[in-house]
C-alpha cells in the first residue's frame, strides 16, 4: 500500500485544482484518483470545438438516469456528467460564470461575495477565460431582450446579474478548451510529487477505529488496491458520486446503510439530502436565414417570478440563446434515445442504433438546412426551491445511485417556469428577431394557457447538469460539511465539489466548483 500526504478522489473541475494547489508544496505527495480516462485519450475534450462530440462520447460522459420524476411526467431524466480527467469541465459548453452577489449571501460566512472575489481572480489568472465575438444573430437577440426589460451588460462576472444580458466568459483560448485539468495540471507538466491515476474507481474510504480517514480502496487495472493518506483525503467526485462513496464507506443515514448491511462509521442523516439541479426547457424558433453562431455564448438572467420570496435584486432564471447549428445533431443523439426507447430495452446497443439513425437523418440536406435556420431560447430555473435525495440502490460500486432531484416538487418552481416560457416566446417574437423572420416552433401557438404550458414543461424538462447540495455545508450540526469543508462526524476528510453547495447559484456551476476546489486547498494549507 503506497502512502501519500493527500489523496484527491475525483479529477474534475474542483479536484484538478485541489491537487495542483496542494502539489505546489514539493514536500507533499499528492495522489489523484480519476475513474474516467485521460483527456489525451479523447482529443475532443481538449479542443474548443470538440464539446459537441464529447457530449455523445460515452467514454467521457457517464450514463445515469433519475428515478421517475413525479412532477415531470414520470420521466427518467438523463443525469450524465463528465467522466474523464477534467470532469464535466472537459465536456461542457465551457461557460465560466461566477454567479451573483445574492447567490453567495445564501452560503455560510466566509463564502460571501466579498470573501471570494480574490479567489476567483486567482483562478482566472491561470484559466484565462475569454468571450466570443458578437454575431448578427446574437446582436438581434440582445435587441429583442432589451424590449422586455433586460439590460445589456459588458461583464457578467461582476456580481450583478439582475435582469441583464451579455456575452459569457468561456474557458477556452484560441482553438483550445481550457478546463481546470488543462490550466492547472497539463500546462504545468509532470511533477515528481503528484501522481494522477486514471481508470481508478474508488470503492470506499477506509477509517481507523477513531473514525479518521486513513486510506482509499480503489479498483485499477482489474485489481483492488489501497492508497494511504498521511494527512487528508479530499472527495471531489461530484454531487452524484461523493455522497454515494460516503455511504458505501459507512458514513450516511444509518437506517439506510443498515438496510445494505454496511458497517456504520458515522450516522450523518443529511448526506444525500438536499439534492437539487437546474432543470431547463427549450422554446424553439425557426428563422428565415442561417444562424451565424456556433457556441452557446449569449446568456441572460432575469427575475421572472415577482411573487417569489427571493431578494428583489435576485434573478431566478437564466435564458440561454442556443444556435441549433452548433450541436443539434449531437443533442438529439444524446437526449432522444432515452425518450423513445423503453427503459427495459435501453442499453448500449439500442442507444447506438438510435444514434446511427439520427446521424443518417441529419445527412439529408433538407433537415440540415432546416437546422441551420433554427435556434432556441433555453429557459433554465436558476434558483430551484425543490429538494430531492440521493440514495444507494446497491452495494455494487458500479451501480448508479437512486437519483431524485424532485423537479417541481415545490409548486413555485413550476410557476416560475410557466412565466419564463412566456418571456422566452415574447423575446423570440420581438422586433430584433422579427427581422430574422423568427417563428415559434415549440411549444407552438396551441400551447397558451398556464396549464398547457405547465404540461409542456413537465414533458420536455431536461437537466442542465448542475447537480448540487447532496452534502451541503453550513454552520449547524445538521449540515454534513462545515464551512471549512470538513466532513462532520469523522476526521481527516473534506468534501470539495458541488455537493457542498447549499443553494445553487443562478449561474452555471463550473466556476463555483473551481472556486470550491481552490479554497479547499487554501483551507488545508492554512
Amino acid at each position: 500500500m503506497e502512502s501519500f500526504d493527500y489523496i484527491v478522489v475525483g479529477g474534475g473541475s474542483a479536484g484538478c485544482i485541489v491537487a495542483a494547489e496542494l502539489a505546489n508544496d514539493p514536500s507533499k505527495r499528492v495522489l489523484v484518483l480519476e475513474s474516467g480516462p485521460s483527456a489525451e485519450e479523447h482529443p475532443e475534450t481538449l479542443a474548443a470545438g470538440g464539446y459537441k462530440e464529447a457530449f455523445i462520447n460515452d467514454a467521457v460522459m457517464g450514463e445515469r438516469f433519475s428515478v421517475p420524476q413525479e412532477h415531470a411526467a414520470m420521466q427518467r431524466i438523463f443525469a450524465g456528467t463528465g467522466t474523464v480527467l477534467g470532469g464535466s469541465g472537459s465536456v461542457n459548453g465551457m461557460v465560466y460564470t461566477r454567479g451573483s452577489r445574492e447567490d453567495y449571501a445564501e452560503w455560510p460566512q466566509g463564502w460571501h461575495w466579498d470573501d471570494i472575489q480574490d479567489d476567483f481572480e486567482a483562478i482566472e489568472q491561470t484559466l484565462r477565460p475569454h468571450r466570443r465575438p458578437a454575431t448578427n444573430w446574437t446582436e438581434a437577440c440582445i435587441a429583442s431582450a432589451e424590449e422586455h426589460g433586460f439590460t445589456r451588460k459588458e461583464d457578467l462576472n461582476d456580481g450583478n446579474m439582475s435582469n441583464v444580458i451579455g456575452y459569457e466568459w468561456m474557458s477556452y483560448e484560441g482553438d483550445d478548451r481550457r478546463s481546470s485539468y488543462v490550466a492547472f495540471l497539463k500546462d504545468v507538466g509532470e511533477r515528481a510529487n503528484l501522481t494522477v491515476v486514471t481508470g481508478a474507481r474508488a470503492h470506499r474510504v477506509v477509517f481507523s477505529a477513531e473514525k479518521r480517514a486513513r486510506a482509499v480502496e480503489f479498483e485499477h487495472g482489474g485489481a483492488l488496491k489501497r492508497a494511504a493518506a498521511g494527512r487528508e483525503i479530499i472527495l471531489c467526485a461530484g454531487a452524484l458520486e461523493t455522497p454515494k462513496l460516503l455511504m458505501l464507506s459507512g458514513v450516511g443515514p444509518s437506517e439506510h446503510l443498515r438496510a445494505f448491511e454496511i458497517p456504520i462509521v458515522a450516522d450523518r442523516p443529511a448526506i444525500g439530502e438536499g439534492l437539487h439541479d437546474h432543470p431547463n426547457v427549450p422554446v424553439f424558433f425557426k428563422a428565415e436565414k442561417d444562424i451565424d453562431c456556433f457556441y452557446p455564448q449569449l446568456y441572460s438572467f432575469f427575475r421572472t417570478n415577482q411573487s417569489s420570496s427571493l431578494p428583489a435584486s435576485q434573478s431566478d432564471t437564466c435564458y440561454v440563446y442556443w444556435p441549433a447549428p452548433s450541436a443539434m445533431r449531437q443533442m438529439m443523439q444524446r437526449m432522444l434515445p432515452p425518450k423513445v426507447i423503453p427503459h427495459s430495452f435501453y442499453g448500449p446497443r439500442s442507444r447506438q442504433i438510435a444514434r446511427s439513425l439520427i446521424g443518417a437523418a441529419f445527412k439529408i440536406g433538407a433537415l440540415q438546412r432546416f437546422t441551420d435556420h433554427m435556434f432556441g431560447i433555453i429557459l433554465i430555473l436558476g434558483k430551484p426551491k425543490s429538494r430531492g435525495t440521493l440514495r444507494l440502490q446497491s452495494t455494487d460500486v458500479a451501480a448508479q445511485a437512486l437519483i431524485d432531484p424532485a423537479y417541481y416538487s415545490d409548486p413555485e418552481d413550476m410557476d416560475t417556469m410557466v412565466k419564463g416560457v412566456r418571456i422566452a416566446r415574447a423575446i423570440g417574437a420581438a422586433s430584433g428577431l422579427a427581422q430574422w423572420g423568427a417563428k415559434e416552433l415549440m411549444p407552438g401557438p396551441r400551447v397558451e394557457s398556464d396549464g398547457a404550458i405547465a404540461n409542456y414543461v413537465r414533458k420536455n424538462t431536461i437537466t442542465t447538469y448542475h447537480f448540487a447540495g447532496s452534502c451541503s455545508m453550513g454552520t449547524s450540526d445538521g449540515h454534513p460539511v462545515d464551512p471549512e469543508l470538513r466532513l462532520r462526524g469523522v476526521s481527516g476528510l473534506r468534501v470539495a465539489d458541488a455537493s457542498v453547495i447549499p443553494w445553487t447559484p443562478v449561474s452555471a456551476l463550473n466556476a463555483p466548483s473551481m472556486l470550491i476546489g481552490y479554497r479547499a486547498a487554501k483551507l488545508i494549507q492554512n
